[in-house]
């Protein structure tokens, strides 16, 4: 049954916890077209390592979302994980269907931050190793982007790194369902990227998808992953 925008909805649920909810369903109001793609050229390893250690002056699109959450602001970070293949991917993950938030969403290794974390990068490396075995050895850390704060009151720092292509992954059952890969002049192509709008309860909702088809699979890519993606491609672009 698709979810009714009629429907009462309290202001303050998040999309995942509403009845029927279906991202993929929700109307596109926009696909960016008209944009550039980021040149092939500024994706290599070393034009990306430039590019961290001389950002331009730019701006995040996305920074944060509606606030669904009483909780007190949590620091968190996630690897973005950029793999140096001959056509480079983003390494991202599927999470398992009984986790408290983001159950079953497409998202990058990450999470909340430790006392005993030195930084962002510390947390993002440790992450990801607990959650997908990735080797900290492999991956080369280059930069951050600026902060993204999730409904649910994670504020979440995006840590680039490269990370060799001959990695072995370790998945934790509990946490992580599945992990792949997107190569990331799709995800830097806006012409990918699908914006979503709704409205529930005189509250306009909207958010971004990058939906991939991956060996068969349909790989939806939305909410806070695809936001940051979104903030990574207006990096590069600038």
């Amino acid at each position: 049954m698709p979810i009714d925008p009629s429907a009462a909805i309290p202001p303050d649920t998040p999309l995942s916890k509403i009845p029927n909810f279906d991202p993929r369903e929700a109307p596109v109001v926009a696909v960016d077209t008209q944009l550039p793609a980021v040149a092939a050229a500024r994706l290599t390893p070393d034009a990306l390592r430039r590019r961290f250690a001389q950002p331009p002056a730019w701006e995040p699109e996305l920074r944060s979302e509606k606030r669904f959450s009483q909780r007190e602001p949590a620091a968190a970070a996630v690897l973005v994980p950029i793999v140096l293949r001959e056509r480079p991917t983003v390494l991202l993950t599927q999470r398992t269907v009984h986790l408290t938030t983001h159950q079953g969403q497409v998202a990058f290794p990450g999470g909340k931050r430790d006392d005993t974390d030195v930084d962002a990068a510390d947390t993002a490396l440790r992450e990801a190793h607990e959650e997908i075995g990735l080797e900290r050895p492999l991956a080369e850390v280059i930069g951050t982007l600026p902060t993204y704060t999730t409904g649910t009151m994670f504020i979440i720092t995006p840590v680039i790194a490269l990370v060799q292509p001959d990695y072995q992954l370790a998945l934790n059952a509990y946490e992580v369902d599945d992990a792949f890969e997107v190569p990331l002049d799709f995800l830097m192509d806006p012409a990918n990227h699908r914006l979503h709008a709704i409205e529930l309860s005189g509250v306009r909702r909207q958010w971004f998808s990058m939906p991939y088809a991956d060996n068969g699979k349909d790989r939806f890519i939305w909410g806070a992953t695809a936001a940051m993606l979104r903030n990574l491609y207006r990096f590069l672009a600038a």
